[in-house]
C-alpha cells in the first residue's frame, strides 16, 4: 500500500527490536513547570535512554494509506495465459492481458438417464425466491448452476448411483463440484457382470472440475460414486456435485492474477479495463483476508447470506472498448452479472470466467485487457494528520500494536448504507447515511453495541473528532428499546436478536460515550431508557438470590457474544450487572440523580456479595462460570469480576494465578479452562474477553504479565497472515477460529490500544469529559512511553521515564481540567520532594493531597499546566 514518507510502513518485528530497562523506583519531586514535553531530539524509538524524541516519532507506525486512492503492491502469481501481470499495479504502466480459448461443449448423459444418492439436503428458497432442490438429479440435468447436496445429518460415505437406459462404453467420467464441497476421497464403480466392480480412486482432490478417466473403456448401465471425505471439512461436511459429465475432460485452465494490497483494506473496488474481445468475456473477482482462504471464490460475501446470487465472486461482462468499473451491489445486465460492491479484504483474484447462468450476457472465454486495478477506500483515513491521540513507548512491538488496532478500528468507522450492510435484515432507514461503528471490515457490517464496549474506547483515544461513530449506534439502539425495556444489540434481524447481555453493555457504553466526551444532551435524551433497561428489564430476570438468572422471562434461547449454551446463574452477566449498575450509578450523579444513583450503587453490592457467594469456586480458586452444570471457569466472568470491583485483591490474585495454571497458550489465555461447554473452548482465544483480563492484571500490580498476554495474543495476530490488523476470534494451534468466515478486522479485538493507554501509559478519564483525570502508570519493565489523549478541553499529554533508580513522569494539562498522579514505588521506600521541599518523607505525607495509595504515591488536584515528578529510590 503506498504512501508518503513512513506512512503505512509497519517496523520489522522480533524481539531484538525491544528496549526495555528495569525499573528501579524511589523519590518523587514535583514542579510545575518541569521539563518540556515532547522534546524534539534525535533519539530514534526503541532506545533504552530517556525519550527526547520529536513530536512526529510516532508517524512511522501508522497503517492507513496516504489517499482513499489504494493500489495494491504486488502479484502474487498467476494461471492461465497471462501476459505482463504487474503491469496492473499502476495506472500507465502497460497493460495486463488475460487470454482463454472456447471451451468444448460438455458432453452430455443419453436421455433416459436417471441419478439417485444417498442422502440429499432438503430444499429451500434460492435468492430469486423460487424453491431449490438439491436432489440427485441436478448432477445429470446439463446445468453446472444446480447440484446434488447430501444430507449433512447422515455420516459419509455419501453414495451417487447414475443409471442409464443400456449400456453404454463409457472412458472415465468428469466431476464438476462446488469449491464449498469438493469431494476429496471418492470411488468410481461400474456395474459389470451382475456385481459392482472399482473402475477407479481418487484421493487428495481439491479440483472443482476433476478429470477421472478408466485404464480402459467400460461397458456399463451403472456408476457409482462413494464420497468418503470432503476438502477441508472431514467433520459434518457438504458434499455438492454439480455436475457428472460422462467423458474425461481435463479443464481449460482459466486465466488469472492475484494481487495483494499489503494489508486489510476495505472498499470498492475498482478494475480499469482497455478493451476485450467482443464476445462479452466475464471476469470474476474474489476475495479475502487471508491466503490460506483465497480460491475461486471468496472468504466471504454479504450475497453467501442472502442467497449465494454470485456464488461467491463479483462478476463483471468486460465491453469491447472497455470500461473504468466500480464494484458496486447489484447486476449488470436483468438478472444476470452480479457484484457484491464493499468487500473488506486483503488479496484479490481476478479470472477470466462466467457462471454458466450469465450466459449470454457474460462468457467464460475471450480476451480482457487491464490497465491497473485500485480500491476506492470508504473508512475512516487515519493518516497522521488526523490522530488526536497518540502512543509510543520503547517497546517497538508495542508500539505495532497500539496503531495496528488503531487501523483494526478505522477499517470499521465508516458510513451504515443500504448496500453495505449485513443482509439479513440489518438494514435501518433510522441509521442510513450515518457514521457508525461496524464490528468487521468484511463481516457482519452491521454496528453491535457490545463491540462497542472495546471499539468506542479505541476511537476515543485516537480520533475522537468521530465520537459520533458511536453516539449513533447507542442512541439508534436506544431508540428501538422493546416495550419491557430490553435494548437490541444491533438492526440485525430487524433489532429482534436476543441477547442477554448487550443491554449491559449498552449501559456500560453508554457511559463511557459521556465520560470521554461530555454530551450531557445524550445523557439527559436517554436516560429513561437507562432507567427502564435497569429497573424493569433486568429485574423481569432475576432470582431470589438478587442475581440474574438467564432462563426467566422466557430467555432460555438467548444468546450473548458468542452465543454460548450456558443457562441460569452465570458469573459474567453478573459481572457485568455489577459493572453496568456502577457506571449507571455515575452517570446518574453527573446528572444529579442521587436517588438512582444510591439505589444501584446498592443493587450492584448486593449483587457482589451474591457471586461471591454463589459463584466464587473454593477448590479451583476462581468464579465459576455457571452456578449449574459441569464445572468451568471463564474468562469474560473472572476478568470482570475482577475490574468491576466484586474481587478483592486476594480473589483477584487467585483467580488470575487460576488461569495462569489452566489458559496460557502461545497465541493468548483461552477463554475457558476446559472444553465442557464445547469441543475446543479451551484452545479458542477471544481478544474481545481478553482486554478485561489484561486490564485486571494491570490493575492487579501485575503488569508484566500483562506485557505478556498482549505479546502473545496481538504477537501471534501481528506475525500471521494478514498481519497488522485484530483478528475476531483465534481457534486451537492458532487457527483462524471459525475458518473463512472468520474477521480478521475486528473492531471488538483492539483492546490492546485502551489498555496501553489506561494502564501501561496510565492515563484515563475520571469523571465526563476529562473535568477529572488520573495519570497512574504501571511501567513494569517498559524502559519509556509517552503518549496524547484527546480531550474536549484539549489534549492531555504524558510522557514517563522508567530507569534504574528513577522515574519520571510529565504531564501536560489541558484547561478546565484537574486530576490526579499517582507514581509507582515499586515497593520501595521513597522521599517525596518539592524542589527543596519535602512533600512525602518516606513515612507520612508533608502536605496536603499526597498520600500512598496501592503501590502508588498519589499527588492530587493538579490543574492546568505542565508538571513533572520524579522518583529516586531512598537511601
Amino acid at each position: 500500500m503506498p504512501s508518503s514518507g513512513n506512512h503505512g510502513q509497519a517496523p520489522e518485528s522480533g524481539p531484538n527490536r525491544r528496549a526495555v530497562m528495569a525499573a528501579g523506583l524511589g523519590t518523587v519531586a514535583l514542579s510545575t513547570t518541569g521539563l518540556s514535553l515532547f522534546g524534539a531530539g534525535p533519539a530514534a524509538a526503541g532506545t533504552s535512554a530517556a525519550p527526547h524524541l520529536g513530536k512526529d516519532a510516532w508517524h512511522r507506525y501508522v497503517q492507513a494509506p496516504s489517499s482513499t486512492t489504494v493500489r495494491p503492491v504486488k502479484t502474487l502469481g498467476t494461471t492461465g495465459r497471462v501476459t505482463r501481470p504487474d503491469a496492473l499495479l499502476k495506472p500507465g504502466g502497460g497493460v495486463t492481458v488475460l487470454n482463454r480459448p472456447k471451451p468444448p461443449e460438455s458432453p452430455k448423459w443419453p436421455a433416459g438417464t436417471t441419478a439417485e444418492a444417498s442422502s440429499a439436503h432438503a430444499g429451500n428458497q434460492g435468492n430469486d425466491g423460487k424453491p431449490r432442490t438439491y436432489v440427485a438429479d441436478n448432477a445429470i440435468d446439463g446445468d453446472p448452476d444446480t447440484f446434488w447436496n447430501d444430507d449433512t445429518s447422515a455420516a459419509f460415505p455419501d453414495i451417487l448411483t447414475i443409471t442409464l437406459p443400456e449400456a453404454r462404453a463409457l472412458p472415465g467420467l468428469t466431476l464438476i463440484s462446488n469449491s464449498d464441497g469438493v469431494p476429496e476421497d471418492f470411488t468410481v464403480e461400474t456395474w459389470q457382470d451382475g456385481a459392482w466392480k472399482q473402475t477407479a480412486s481418487v484421493t487428495k482432490n481439491s479440483a472443482v472440475q476433476r478429470a477421472v478417466p478408466f485404464d480402459a473403456p467400460v461397458s456399463t448401465a451403472k456408476v457409482r460414486i462413494t464420497v468418503t471425505a470432503d476438502q477441508d471439512s472431514p467433520k459434518g461436511a457438504f458434499t455438492r456435485v454439480n455436475e457428472v459429465w460422462p467423458e474425461p475432460l481435463e479443464p481449460v485452465e482459466a486465466p488469472s492474477v492475484t494481487i495483494d494490497f499489503g494489508k486489510v483494506v476495505v472498499g470498492y473496488p475498482r478494475v480499469k479495463f482497455t478493451s476485450a474481445s467482443d464476445n462479452s468475456p466475464g471476469v470474476r473477482l474474489a476475495f479475502s483476508e487471508t491466503r490460506q482462504f483465497l480460491t475461486d471464490r471468496s472468504d466471504f460475501t454479504r450475497a453467501d447470506q442472502a442467497g449465494g446470487t454470485g456464488r461467491g465472486t463479483d462478476q463483471f461482462a468486460v465491453p469491447a472498448k472497455g470500461a473504468d468499473w466500480k464494484d458496486v451491489k447489484g447486476f449488470q445486465a436483468g438478472d444476470k452479472v452480479f457484484a457484491d460492491g464493499l468487500h473488506g479484504f486483503r488479496y484479490l483474484k481476478i479470472t477470466l470466467d462466467a457462471l454458466d447462468t450469465d450466459a449470454p450476457a457474460a462468457l467464460p472465454w475471450g480476451t480482457v485487457s487491464i490497465d491497473s486495478v485500485s480500491l476506492e477506500f470508504t473508512a475512516y483515513l487515519g493518516t497522521p494528520d488526523t490522530f488526536r491521540g497518540w502512543f509510543l513507548c520503547s517497546d517497538d512491538d508495542l508500539n505495532r500494536y497500539w496503531y495496528g488496532a488503531a487501523y483494526t478500528n478505522e477499517l470499521v468507522t465508516d458510513t451504515f448504507r443500504r448496500d453495505d450492510v449485513d443482509p439479513r435484515n440489518a438494514w435501518s432507514e433510522s441509521l442510513e447515511g450515518k457514521l457508525v461503528l461496524q464490528d468487521g471490515a468484511k463481516r457482519d457490517r452491521d454496528p453491535y453495541v457490545g463491540d462497542l464496549a472495546v471499539s468506542a474506547r479505541t476511537l476515543y483515544l485516537t480520533h475522537d473528532d468521530t465520537a459520533e461513530a458511536a453516539r449513533n449506534v447507542l442512541a439508534d439502539l436506544a431508540d428501538h428499546q422493546r416495550a419491557d425495556g430490553w435494548i437490541p444489540p444491533a438492526s440485525i434481524n430487524n433489532y429482534t436478536l436476543p441477547l442477554f447481555d448487550y443491554p449491559l453493555w449498552w449501559v456500560t457504553c453508554s457511559w463511557d460515550y459521556v465520560l470521554y466526551t461530555g454530551d450531557r444532551a445524550y445523557a439527559s435524551r436517554y436516560y429513561p431508557q437507562l432507567l427502564k433497561v435497569l429497573d424493569t428489564w433486568y429485574p423481569s430476570v432475576t432470582d431470589d438470590a438478587g442475581l440474574l438468572s438467564k432462563g426467566l422471562n422466557g430467555t432460555g434461547g438467548y444468546g450473548d457474544y458468542a452465543f454460548l449454551n450456558r443457562t441460569g446463574r452465570i458469573t459474567y452477566y453478573n459481572a457485568n450487572y455489577v459493572q453496568a449498575l456502577n457506571d449507571a450509578a455515575s452517570l446518574a450523579t453527573w446528572l444529579g440523580n442521587e436517588g438512582d444513583a444510591k439505589r444501584w450503587s446498592a443493587r450492584a453490592d448486593n449483587v457482589a456479595k451474591a457471586v461471591n457467594t454463589y459463584l466464587w469456586d473454593e477448590a479451583a480458586g476462581a468464579y465459576l462460570d455457571s452456578a449449574t452444570g459441569p464445572v468451568r471457569h471463564a474468562q469474560d466472568g473472572n476478568s470482570i469480576a475482577i475490574t468491576s470491583g466484586i474481587a478483592g485483591s486476594e480473589r483477584a490474585g487467585s483467580a488470575l494465578d487460576h488461569r495462569d495454571r489452566t489458559t496460557q497458550l502461545r497465541y493468548g489465555n483461552a477463554f475457558m479452562d476446559n472444553d465442557t461447554i464445547f469441543g475446543g473452548a479451551s484452545q479458542r482465544v477471544y481478544a474481545f474477553t481478553s482486554y478485561p483480563e489484561i486490564v485486571a492484571r494491570f490493575d492487579s500490580g501485575r503488569a508484566e504479565s500483562a506485557l505478556d498476554q498482549i505479546r502473545r495474543t496481538y504477537g501471534w495476530m501481528d506475525s500471521h497472515d494478514p498481519g497488522i490488523t485484530n483478528w475476531e476470534g483465534i481457534g486451537p494451534n492458532g487457527s483462524l477460529y471459525e475458518d473463512a468466515y472468520t474477521s480478521m478486522a475486528h473492531g471488538w479485538s483492539t483492546g490492546v490500544l485502551p489498555a496501553l493507554t489506561h494502564q501501561l501509559l496510565g492515563a484515563k478519564p475520571t469523571s465526563p469529559g476529562y473535568a477529572t483525570w488520573e495519570v497512574r502508570p504501571n511501567p513494569a519493565s517498559v524502559a519509556w512511553a509517552q503518549g496524547q489523549l484527546p480531550t474536549p478541553h484539549g489534549p492531555l499529554g504524558v510522557e514517563w521515564t522508567n530507569e534504574k533508580n528513577t522515574f519520571t513522569v510529565t504531564v501536560r494539562v489541558p484547561r478546565s481540567t484537574r486530576g490526579a498522579v499517582a507514581v509507582p514505588t515499586g515497593g520501595h521506600r521513597v522521599v517525596v520532594r518539592d524542589g527543596r521541599r519535602t512533600l512525602w518523607d518516606g513515612d507520612r505525607g508533608m502536605t496536603r493531597g499526597v498520600r500512598p495509595d496501592g503501590g502508588h504515591i498519589l499527588v492530587a488536584d493538579l490543574g492546568p499546566g505542565t508538571h513533572t515528578l520524579t522518583v529516586v529510590r531512598a537511601g
